[in-house]
Parts: structure tokens; C-alpha cells; sequence
């Protein structure tokens, strides 16, 4: 029997629309290396009916159906745990592997690399329009040596907010301390950047992976995340230096005025966002002009934030697109209003 190599890990929820598209780019590809592991928190819609289908077709796919909802970092975990791989890929559950993913990362993974980390292409919800042709911005295949751990976060840490950009061997991921980052949403940049890796890590340039974008599961959640739980991770690493950790995010972004701005025109920073978070931390001033952006209507921001934002960085083109997403974008608005009775 061949050993197992690579673990292909899903942690999923309610994703019964999505999944089986993810699950026929990784099937078409597989090969004797390779195993799927899906941890399911309780789905109440057709997932378990579309995974089964896919077991039917591939033995080595293992499925673990939970009795309630585990939280993403806890079945992120889980996967790994019941994995059989050398290498466990920490897969999302509605994107897409592209033809030579899996022989692309299996050759990487005869390096011996502590972590692989896949680039990935951005494309709208339909999977037809490209938003971005890649995400990390990389001319050739980059190997980090565990010295240049700094390097590695600064160049990749944002992108790897993506859990589905992470290989890493299980060996790393079960010797580290886990519990401490469930809750976050990014258990696996705790587990990779807690302590140097005894390894290096390799980033492919080349983007194996289509991200389908707009479609998160968080997106009521936005503002805590991104404004808390990612900032409030990354400065917990404090071997890295103050310059390094700055490069990612700033330690308290809710504290800068262009920050909010920016959030308020991608349709976050509602006024329960200010009250569930805010409203306790700001005094003075600062705390009536930031509850006034809360409260302030959001189509009257995102129009004027994005035409700035593309004199300014056009070449951010994800950034641009989730202005473009947003409830608060000029035609979503128009919608809204030409609706009303």
C-alpha cells in the first residue's frame, strides 16, 4: 500500500452548493498519495448527500459528520488530526484546485518543507469573471529559510488570512499549541507563526488555486474580525519585530480614521459594529465622529472611498472589488431605492 503523502483537509459547513464543485476539481486530480479528509459541523442542507456522492467515487475520502457546530478553528484541527498525511492541505470548501495543483504541490512537498504555501487567483462569485490573477505577487518560487521567518510573514501573512493557501506537515501542526487561537477564524497562522519552523518554507508563484469571491461565511462578522481578531493575533508574536508586525496591520486599526473609512465604504462599520466594539474603547471626540461614521448611510461613502482608492492604488485590484461588492456600491444602492414603494 502507498503511503499516504498528501491530506487534502475541508472543514465545512452548510456548504452543500459549493462543495461539490471543490470536491470534482481535487477528485479529478488525485492520485495513490493522496487522501480527502472533510469534517462537517452539522450541515443542515444536501452536504452530506454531495460528499457521499464523491465517496462513492474515491474510498480514500473520509468523512466525519459532526453532532453540532465545532467553529471553523476547531474542525480545521480536527481534520488534521484524523488525517493520514505527511502533508495536510487546509482546503476551503467552495474554491477551486486548477488542473496540476495536486502534482504541482505533491513535487514541492519532496523538499521537505516545513510549509508550502499555494498562490491563488481571485474570480467573482460565477467562477468566470478573474478579479485577480494572483494573489501574491511573485516572479518565481520563493523558499524562506527558517531564519528568514520575518520575510515570510511580511510577504505572505495577509494572503494567508486564505487558509486554503497552507500545506503544512502534520508533524509541525500537531506538535504546536492549538486551543489557544480557536475562536479566531485563523487558526493556522497561530500554529505557523507561534515559533520559528524547524524548516523552510517554500511560496509558489504560480496561483494553483481559484478563490470564489464574495461568498464567506464571516461577512456578518467583518468588522470584529478584521479590526480585532486578526490585528490582536498577529502582534501576539512577539518574537517578530515591531517593524515586521507593522508591515501585516497596524497593532489597533480601529483607531485610524482611514481604516474605519475604508471599512464603512466595503459595507462594515454599522452602528451595531460600534456599539458591540467601539463604544467602550473611544472617549472624547474621537468617540462622537467615529459613531457618527457608524450611523452615517453607507451609499454616501463607498462611492467617494473607491473613486480615491483607485486614483491611489489601482493596481490593488481585490482591494477594488470588494468596494464593488459592497451593499453600499452606487448600483446596489440605485436597487434599493427604485425598489421602494
Amino acid at each position: 500500500m502507498i503511503p499516504t503523502k498528501l491530506s487534502i483537509c475541508i472543514a465545512t459547513l452548510n456548504r452543500g452548493a459549493f462543495i461539490g464543485q471543490t470536491l470534482e476539481s481535487i477528485v479529478s486530480q488525485v492520485t495513490d498519495e493522496v487522501e480527502i479528509v472533510i469534517v462537517d459541523g452539522a450541515s443542515t442542507d444536501n452536504t452530506p448527500e454531495v460528499v457521499a456522492s464523491f465517496a462513492a467515487r474515491f474510498p480514500r475520502l473520509n468523512y466525519v459528520r459532526l453532532p453540532q457546530k465545532g467553529g471553523v478553528d476547531r474542525d480545521y484541527d480536527r481534520t488534521v488530526v484524523a488525517a493520514q498525511g505527511e502533508y495536510c492541505w487546509l482546503m476551503s470548501d467552495d474554491d477551486l484546485l486548477k488542473p496540476g495543483a495536486l502534482a504541482a504541490v505533491l513535487a514541492a512537498a519532496a523538499g521537505g518543507y516545513s510549509l508550502i504555501v499555494v498562490n491563488a487567483e481571485v474570480r467573482g462569485p460565477d467562477m468566470v469573471e478573474v478579479v485577480e490573477p494572483s494573489r501574491l505577487t511573485l516572479a518565481a518560487d520563493r523558499v524562506y529559510p527558517p531564519a528568514a521567518a520575518e520575510q515570510l510573514l511580511a510577504d505572505t501573512a495577509t494572503y494567508m488570512s486564505f487558509i486554503g493557501a497552507v500545506v503544512i506537515r502534520r508533524e509541525v501542526w500537531l506538535s504546536r499549541e492549538r486551543e489557544r487561537y480557536f475562536g479566531l477564524e485563523f487558526i493556522h497562522m497561530g500554529v505557523i507563526h507561534q515559533a520559528p519552523l524547524p524548516g523552510a518554507a517554500l511560496a509558489l508563484a504560480h496561483p494553483w488555486i481559484i478563490i470564489r469571491h464574495g461568498n464567506a461565511q464571516w461577512t456578518t462578522r467583518y468588522f470584529k474580525i478584521w479590526m480585532f481578531n486578526w490585528p490582536e493575533l498577529i502582534w501576539s508574536f512577539d518574537h517578530y519585530s515591531t517593524a515586521a508586525r507593522r508591515a501585516v496591520v497596524p497593532h489597533e486599526p480601529w483607531r485610524r480614521p482611514k481604516i474605519l473609512l475604508t471599512l464603512k465604504a466595503k459595507g462594515s462599520l454599522t452602528p451595531r459594529d460600534y456599539e458591540t466594539t467601539l463604544a467602550q474603547r473611544l472617549a472624547g471626540p474621537r468617540r462622537w465622529l467615529v459613531k457618527l461614521l457608524a450611523h452615517t448611510p453607507g451609499c454616501l461613502v463607498n462611492l467617494p472611498v473607491l473613486l480615491f482608492f483607485r486614483w491611489r492604488h489601482a493596481d490593488q485590484l481585490y482591494a477594488l472589488r470588494e468596494f464593488r461588492d459592497s451593499p453600499y456600491f452606487w448600483r446596489a444602492c440605485l436597487r434599493r431605492w427604485t425598489r421602494r414603494p
